[in-house]
């Protein structure tokens, strides 16, 4: 028997980026701030923190969904769903792309979620507890599982194809841009909508990351609390948020003349296969997902300028982080950038990726690097040029977003300008 000769993988590009973080409510509003190195971290006010050991958050302030979806349609979405489909309006309309009938069948969305709509859930498990089981909204289910995000995405812009939701903690939206970028390469379909949203600054998230000892705890100087790679970091800062991108094949995209932002040439993904909550000895498991998608992408460890980091601001995370870009960059890690944009609006959780990847975007797009803020004494293990405390300006070629979340897995993405 004859093999069948191998498929030729399609080019995939970004024509669309949309967001929603703690630093803006737009793509651009949030890069400005991220530029000037501001904090979007500060005193939680969704709810009442008294007795709270952590009482801040990276929330994302002054969003109106009244904006993005109709008033009798918001009562059925958690606010993570809400963000998620603020983000693709403006994604597409970034893109200027409409799913026509004709396209619904080769368009499909995959949206990241790590934890879907706690904040709901405590909402609708208070009225059980105080007026009974009959007070529960019927819209409780599809308010708070995690594919509606995908879901009323797909709904909203008559995305036909594949529509799911990847749950990998704090990679999923990385997971869910790497996932979405195999359906076009592979030809099944010719536009993925694609990200990650995330919405739990709330009670049972801040209550149950403080009792892990997960998260920082200095109430006094919020701002200054996300201080990736610095020797006085006491843990990550909650925060939410959504982004998404619009991904295309490249020859779909030049057929439409549409607005090319740049490729996605690597996806690299693997499994610590270690431990619950912490990193790989080395950090070794997330060496992995940068060597696969170095490969993936044909590029050389030179090739690669910047890296925006997971960063998260945890004692063993960021020395393990720093060791498994020194393993894999060898003598070139020394030359790199590296910069942790969760120094200024905190960790997102499933949408970090996603955001931290649409940042990745802008940056070729206006060949300038975001800080690291907050980085006044890098701890022994951290000595790479992270950026600190200004935006740098350079010549960007290709820019690598590492994401990894509980559970030991994974993700790495490539950007390179077309």
């Amino acid at each position: 028997m004859t093999a069948r000769p191998a498929k030729e993988q399609r080019r995939v590009v970004v024509t669309g980026v949309g967001a929603i973080t703690p630093l803006g409510l737009n793509c651009e509003e949030s890069w400005k701030n991220a530029l000037a190195g501001r904090s979007g971290i500060a005193p939680i006010t969704r709810f009442n923190c008294e007795a709270y050991d952590v009482k801040f958050a990276g929330e994302v302030k002054g969003f109106n969904a009244d904006n993005y979806i109709p008033k009798k349609e918001q009562k059925k979405m958690d606010i993570f769903i809400q963000y998620a489909l603020a983000a693709a309006k403006m994604a597409m309309e970034n893109a200027n792309l409409t799913i026509s009938p004709e396209m619904g069948d080769r368009a499909g969305c995959i949206i990241g979620v790590g934890m879907g709509g706690l904040p709901s859930i405590e909402e609708q498990y208070t009225k059980v507890l105080e007026k009974g089981p009959s007070r529960i909204s019927p819209f409780f289910i599809p308010m708070v599982i995690t594919n509606l995000a995908a879901g009323q995405v797909s709904i909203a812009h008559g995305l036909k194809g594949p529509n799911y939701s990847v749950t990998s903690a704090c990679a999923s939206g990385a997971h869910s841009i790497g996932e979405s970028v195999n359906y076009i390469r592979n030809g099944w379909c010719d536009v993925m909508v694609s990200g990650g949203a995330e919405s739990t600054v709330c009670p049972m998230a801040i209550g149950g990351f403080a009792a892990m000892r997960a998260l920082s705890t200095r109430n006094e100087a919020p701002e200054k609390a996300s201080r990736p790679f610095d020797k006085d970091r006491d843990g990550f800062v909650l925060a939410e948020g959504a982004a998404i991108l619009v991904l295309e094949s490249l020859e779909h995209a030049q057929k439409r003349g549409a607005n090319i932002l740049c490729e996605v040439t690597g996806y690299g993904v693997s499994s610590d296969a270690h431990h619950m909550t912490n990193p790989a000895p080395s950090g070794a498991g997330a060496a992995r997902a940068i060597q696969m998608a170095l490969k993936d992408s044909s590029l050389q460890p030179s090739d690669i300028q910047y890296v925006n980091a997971h960063g998260t601001s945890t004692p063993v995370g960021d020395d393990l982080e720093s060791q498994a870009i020194r393993s894999v960059f060898g003598d070139h890690a020394k030359k790199l950038w590296v910069s942790s944009t969760k120094s200024m609006m905190g960790h997102a959780l499933g949408a970090a990726g996603a955001i931290e990847s649409v940042f990745c975007i802008l940056a070729l797009r206006d060949q300038i690097v975001p800080p690291t803020i907050n980085l006044e004494n890098p701890s022994e293990n951290c000595d790479l040029d992270y950026v600190p405390h200004q935006a740098r300006k350079g010549n960007l070629k290709n820019v690598l977003n590492n994401s990894f979340g509980f559970g030991g897995t994974n993700a790495t993405l490539i950007f390179s300008k077309l």
